[in-house]
């Protein structure tokens, strides 16, 4: 079982940046592919990022693209999300997402941790 424990959320003006980590442990991380998503307030979760085991072959969502950028450092067992040109309505509890296969908007991988809370001030 892999455990995933996410940091780096926080309140933030518009137009303002952060930086979200997931440090995992318990599995050989390298062997995962990782994801991020996020629930707003009175919203279903939405997939938000995703990179394969090698950190090739990112993908977005089309509301992150060009502003957020996933990347991982298999040798601190942690995977990032930059994310920049913050707005309101990328306001949400991000979560982190781990699959020993290809991870999808519509099909996350099993393991998650518990989430941080991402608040963008206009």
């Amino acid at each position: 079982q892999v455990r995933l424990v996410e940091s780096g959320g926080g309140l933030v003006q518009a137009g303002g940046s952060l930086t979200l980590s997931c440090t995992a442990s318990g599995r050989t991380f390298s062997d995962y592919f990782m994801g991020w998503f996020r629930r707003a307030p009175g919203k279903e979760r939405e997939f938000v990022a995703t990179i394969t085991w090698s950190g090739g072959s990112p993908a977005y969502t089309a509301s992150v693209e060009g502003r957020f950028t996933i990347s991982r450092d298999n040798a601190k067992n942690t995977v990032y999300l930059q994310m920049n040109s913050l707005k309101p309505e990328d306001t949400a509890v991000y979560y982190c997402n781990a699959d020993r296969n290809w991870i999808l908007p519509n099909k996350p991988g099993p393991y998650w941790g518990q989430g941080t809370q991402v608040t963008v001030s206009s």
